[in-house]
């Protein structure tokens, strides 16, 4: 009997021993399936300012669903169209964080000073969810890949500055935080469905005006990274669509459309350019022009409306029926009265 005994022990810690094996190598399978994607928060630490300012981005952005933003010139009088994009966000995520970060404005430690902020934009002010931000450019690079870039640079020499200084904050920005970001020419319709998702902006370009990623997902840090590797500052849209197209070919080859569909990319939604680019660039003025019968824009999430391509500086102009005054009344009414209240 005791050797039976001794016998039914020893089997049971047999058994034990190998499911405890099975056991560690199941939680590593998923930890490496996990790293393939993820970047540990632990490798990187943050300063006691960002831990313990109950205003700061970081607090603010812990979910990691905000919407992001961002201004890399010293203006603090945006252009109505900047203001509508974040309105129209507003309005459309009434439940996320709507971030707008501007390198021109103060530093933000007190709900008082936030107030302050605030004030300065009077169409912005009855969303509770917008939270505005200030940029600096040397704490948002720290621990990333374009720190080295960034301490080497000479902006005075730089072509396009404002551009490639806001392509290196939107990588760094959606790494640190996650979320979804938009260019400020960007205006929200409804809300995207996916988390993780890329858009397609041309047959032969991926967009970087419009994507979304949690923080520390891993292509955000190969974004950075090719955005170092390759830098060509005098070629414009190298630094931003450039970084996402050539990540992208490297990730998946090239997604192809044979509808409207959306297609995947590795595990990523690689969304249809209806979605965000339903007029294309070359028709950019058709945004300013009147139309017969108003598009739906029943497919599209959000539109991109080529500011960049507007270099004589047309502008939403109340009383036109453009199509841009249309999309103002219906999707930023707030900013809309504001640019009439600003003509009367």
């Amino acid at each position: 009997l005791l050797l039976s005994s001794m016998a039914s022990l020893k089997g049971l810690r047999i058994f034990a021993i190998i499911v405890i094996i099975v056991t560690i190598a199941y939680i590593g399978k998923i930890y490496f399936k996990y790293e393939d994607y993820y970047i540990p928060n632990g490798m990187f630490s943050l300063s006691e300012n960002e831990t313990s300012n109950p205003n700061s981005a970081t607090t603010i952005l812990r979910k990691g669903n905000g919407i992001l933003f961002v201004e890399t010139t010293d203006r603090m009088e945006p252009p109505s169209l900047v203001l509508c994009a974040i309105e129209a966000a507003a309005r459309v995520y009434p439940d996320r964080p709507v971030a707008f970060f501007m390198k021109g404005l103060e530093d933000i430690i007190t709900e008082e000073d936030e107030k302050r902020a605030k004030e300065r934009f009077p169409s912005l002010s009855p969303f509770g969810n917008v939270y505005l931000f200030p940029l600096r450019m040397d704490q948002l690079f720290n621990n990333t890949p374009i720190k080295s870039w960034f301490d080497k640079v000479d902006p005075r020499k730089e072509i396009y500055w404002t551009h490639v200084s806001s392509d290196a904050c939107r990588f760094a920005m959606m790494w640190k935080y996650g979320g979804i970001y938009m260019d400020t020419d960007v205006i929200s319709l409804r809300p995207v469905p996916e988390d993780h998702f890329l858009a397609d902006e041309t047959s032969t370009s991926t967009s970087s005006a419009v994507f979304g990623l949690s923080s520390h997902y891993q292509l955000a840090w190969q974004f950075m990274e090719n955005f170092v590797e390759n830098y060509r500052g005098d070629l414009w849209g190298h630094q931003g669509p450039g970084v996402v197209t050539r990540v992208v070919k490297k990730l998946c080859g090239w997604p192809v459309f044979n509808s409207t569909d959306d297609v995947m990319c590795s595990n990523i939604s690689y969304f249809h350019p209806q979605r965000f680019y339903p007029i294309l660039y070359p028709s950019w003025r058709q945004y300013y022009e009147v139309w017969q019968i108003l598009p739906t824009f029943n497919n599209s999430y959000a539109l991109h409306l080529w500011n960049y391509m507007n270099n004589k500086g047309i502008s939403m102009v109340p009383g036109s029926s453009t199509l841009v005054e249309h999309i103002y009344q219906k999707y930023c009414p707030t900013t809309y009265e504001y640019v009439l209240g600003k003509l009367t």
